[in-house]
């Protein structure tokens, strides 16, 4: 049995739900233009009519030269980067030879260029996770065949020789030899709930961020995985009926139940472990980790020699990191590197690790100075220098172009509205590659001789361009021209950035306000406020967004959003000052900045509203409860309402365990505050939420029917976290336009 909810469309996690519902608009037509054509709802939650292009899909090929793209469904077409004209059609799988396979969803190349790994069919299990039938496309003969005929596979994975692909599938892992086209099962435990090799289980799938624990050895030789015993962490049910868009017909009568391990704060996690099977002699050695087992390994990296595996290990409170790097053969360690930080070490610093080319070095990322920066050091652990410094954090660690000595990273050095590219050497000569004011994001090819980079602001819709490794601009591959000349026709209004004071009356907090595009500065407006407010979050950018928010402009609201401490680019005091006490600084912070908005002359101070999904449900429901009547209605949507409901790993870094922090889970949380609720509150949830569980909603709802306080309530059967799905989003969104009409109209 699989580890899936197969009728459910992927999460969207806790944090990227709210994200999904975020906010913008600018003005992009000249002065004095008139517009005529109104905005409705399911133009920004169902069509996606106005909906930015991007010049997704290009897959660099090995040379660095050239990109694939899938076309028409099942063609991969090779390009070539620098003019890019077509250069050859790769696979053409139109053909009635071809009529098995569905479409290529995912492709690999096979190192020696021989084979083509294709992946269809995807039915997700969880946010990363999905199940899938691969098939092997082989240049030579042109002939199609499945990987295995032993059911849908997991994260399906090339050796480095090109002659072996690694997959997971039933919580055991395979090797199928091209060769001989033969198949090999290297673990047999496997089992639902209990035991999973290979692919993580769900919350270090959430939390840490991938969805392959497996990894092959540099020169094929061996394969490292990592082993999760479930078998005594605990079960959450849920349970799923008939529903629609899907119907599980199966359901009609009796609704079937879920279960699946889920590890809550304070509860017992999956025990794990390392182990490496040597493919030529078939056994299997276990890596020595440590006596201690409640701790987390959330990677394994091997380094260019293929006798050497590093293993990430992290201690239960997270705020100790040790790289152990293992001798592959017999499996025993000795340490590489150790960190230890007074609050957490986040997750975002796990993929900023690399071990460099050369064999000597490796690259890792660190808040030691108050900021995030690389840092660079020798294989015997020894720090060789400072590859970034400065008063602002790096984001992203693109890698290093040994040819050109340079490393390529993503910061917020101009401010954290904006985000930018820049290249570094080893002397510290640093060159921004990006030329445009606000958010910016690129991707390279296999060589770092080219790189595409999307660009947006405010006033500015994405446009996407590619260089080469000098900066030159070689062409535009996307300036949503079309989106911009729709977009005239109709009224927007500009987000106009400002610094609002934070709680203690001295921290100033980013925050941009939008008022109704034919906006009047003799009335007054209702006002909303739409915040996320998680960990290291930033909503506040200078990007391009255009959503729901832009319709309720359209409809008389004035829009603020608020990024309050706790959220990111700031370095890591301003980010990690909630550490222990999750929702207290960030609901003062935006009950705060409620009250300067209700002080501005054109702000119904009698009308606000705040919404938010999942942590900004958490803040949304938490405010109107905290806030005195400052606002007068709030919407919640998939909220965390107490993080003793909430995962271990996510809840844990910046919490401890309850057991540690009993006050900082109780003094904040929702369903404790119940009794002070004033105004109105909509609480939505989806029924199957494998994320946020619908126990945080039911709680308290149940908490405010004892406190006898009225509130509404909208529940979506058999919809997750993203609650999607058929026409739910339109019916959601309708509701809270129903919700915040009736709070204006005092109903």
């Amino acid at each position: 049995m699989y580890r899936t909810l197969t009728h459910l469309k992927p999460t969207a996690g806790i944090r990227c739900a709210a994200i999904a519902a975020l906010l913008l608009v600018a003005t992009i037509a000249a002065p004095g233009q008139v517009r005529e054509k109104r905005f409705t709802l399911s133009d920004f939650v169902l069509s996606g009519a106005f909906s930015p292009r991007h010049a997704g899909g290009m897959t660099s090929l090995d040379d660095g030269e050239h990109y694939a793209r899938i076309e028409e469904g099942k063609k991969l077409v090779k390009y070539n980067y620098r003019s890019g004209k077509a250069v050859e059609t790769l696979v053409d799988l139109t053909g009635e030879r071809y009529r098995e396979l569905a479409a290529i969803e995912g492709y690999t190349f096979s190192p020696t260029g021989d084979h083509l790994l294709i992946c269809t069919r995807r039915r997700p299990i969880y946010r990363r996770s999905f199940t899938a039938e691969y098939y092997l496309f082989d240049f030579k003969n042109k002939q199609l065949r499945p990987l295995s005929a032993g059911g849908p596979q997991q994260v399906a994975t090339f050796s480095p020789t090109g002659t072996k692909i690694a997959f997971a599938r039933g919580n055991n892992l395979f090797i199928h030899d091209l060769r001989f086209n033969s198949e090999i099962q290297i673990t047999r435990d496997g089992k639902f709930n209990e035991i999973i090799n290979g692919t993580p289980d769900w919350v270090y799938e959430e939390e840490f961020s991938f969805n392959r624990a497996f990894e092959w050895a540099p020169d094929g030789s061996a394969i490292a995985y990592i082993k999760f015993d479930e078998s005594r962490v605990k079960t959450f049910d849920m349970t799923l009926f008939k529903g629609l868009a899907p119907e599980l017909e199966q359901n009609l009568a009796y609704p079937s139940n879920y279960s699946y391990k889920y590890p809550k704060a304070g509860e017992e996690n999956s025990k794990v472990s390392v182990h490496v099977y040597n493919v030529e002699e078939r056994v299997t050695i276990r890596v020595d980790v440590g006596e201690e087992e409640d701790v987390y390994l959330p990677r394994i990296r091997w380094t260019t020699d293929p006798k050497r595996l590093a293993v990430v290990r992290l201690n239960r409170l997270q705020n100790k990191l040790e790289i152990l790097l293992a001798n592959a053969r017999v499996g025993a360690t000795t340490l590489l590197y150790r960190e230890e930080n007074k609050y957490y070490i986040s997750e975002e610093h796990l993929d900023n690790f690399r071990f460099l080319d050369d064999g000597q070095h490796f690259v890792i990322s660190s808040e030691k100075s108050g900021y995030t920066h690389l840092y660079l050091f020798d294989m015997s652990g020894k720090e060789k220098q400072a590859i970034t410094a400065g008063k602002y954090d790096v984001v992203q660690f693109h890698g290093h172009d040994a040819r050109r000595g340079l490393f390529y990273y993503d910061s917020h050095e101009v401010s954290p509205l904006e985000r930018h590219l820049y290249a570094i050497d080893l002397k510290g000569k640093k060159r921004c590659l990006t030329t445009t004011s606000g958010w910016n994001t690129a991707t390279f090819s296999k060589s770092f001789n080219y790189y595409a980079v999307t660009s947006s602001n405010a006033q500015t819709p994405p446009i996407v361009t590619l260089h080469d490794a000098s900066g030159k601009t070689l062409r535009v591959l996307e300036d949503n021209a079309a989106l911009k000349k729709r977009l005239e026709e109709y009224p927007l209004a500009r987000r106009e950035f400002v610094r609002i004071p934070a709680a203690d009356g001295q921290t100033m907090l980013n925050a941009w306000i939008m008022k109704p595009p034919n906006f009047d500065s003799t009335r007054v407006y209702p006002l909303m406020i739409t915040q996320y407010s998680g960990p290291n979050s930033r909503e506040v950018r200078d990007a391009w967004e255009l959503d729901w928010t832009t319709f309720l402009a359209q409809e008389g609201f004035i829009i603020a959003c608020v990024d309050p401490r706790g959220t990111g680019g700031r370095g890591e005091e301003f980010r990690k000052c909630t550490y222990m006490q999750l929702g207290k600084l960030e609901s003062d912070d935006l009950i705060a900045a409620g009250r300067w908005l209700a002080a501005l002359p054109h702000v119904d101070a009698t009308k606000m509203a705040i919404w938010g999904w999942s942590y900004g449900g958490f803040m949304s429901s938490l405010c109107l409860m905290k806030g005195d009547g400052i606002f007068a209605a709030a919407v919640a949507v998939a909220p965390v309402t107490h993080y003793r409901y909430y995962d271990s790993i996510y809840t844990e870094r910046f919490m401890r365990r309850p057991s540690d922090n009993p006050d900082g889970y109780d003094n904040n949380a929702p369903v404790n505050w119940a009794k002070h609720m004033k105004g109105k509150l909509l609480l939505c949830h989806g029924t199957a939420d494998d994320n946020v569980h619908l126990q945080n909603t039911l709680e308290l709802a149940e908490a405010l029917v004892q406190a006898n306080k009225p509130f509404d309530m909208q529940l979506y059967t058999n919809r997750d976290h993203s609650i999607h799905g058929g026409a739910t989003r339109l019916h959601l969104f309708s509701k809270f336009m129903t919700f915040l009409r009736e709070m204006v109209e005092n109903k």
